[in-house]
């Protein structure tokens, strides 16, 4: 197999209410390129949503998400060279862009903002997805 899908899921434990039956995953390494699925502001382990109604607050837990599935995969932040960040309300870019900054800081990657109507829940107001790649050895 040319490539490893870390956290595998499927949509209906994720998304009951939905109805949905998807196979999915966290991440993928494809080779030394690491693709992780957009991130909200879930708990990875308990799927609990974290800081409903506060967008710095859900940016942190983004930026976990990402910092430990990176990890999980043998890559970290300082790999990230795509970054694609999602918001609900414009109003939330500075606060969400202030979290994501710190948490990048000195990293450089190219970096894309969109405004879009919804996410997969109303709750979540942010979403980031990333590349990476894995350091050679």
């Amino acid at each position: 197999m040319t490539h490893t899908r870390i956290r595998k899921f499927n949509t209906r434990d994720t998304y009951p209410e939905q109805k949905l039956d998807n196979d999915l995953c966290q991440a993928v390494i494809a080779g030394d390129t690491v693709y992780l699925r957009g991130q909200v502001a879930q708990d990875l382990d308990t799927r609990e949503n974290v800081a409903v109604g506060d967008p710095a607050g859900q940016a942190e837990q983004v930026m976990r998400n990402i910092d430990l599935l990176l990890r999980e995969c043998g890559s970290s932040l300082d790999h990230i060279v795509k970054a694609t960040v999602y918001l609900t309300d414009i109003r939330y870019r500075e606060a969400v862009y202030r979290v994501a900054g710190r948490w990048l800081k000195g990293v450089h990657p190219v970096f894309t903002g969109l405004v879009v109507q919804a996410l997969a829940r109303p709750e979540w107001v942010v979403e980031i997805d990333v590349i990476a790649v894995k350091p050679k050895a």
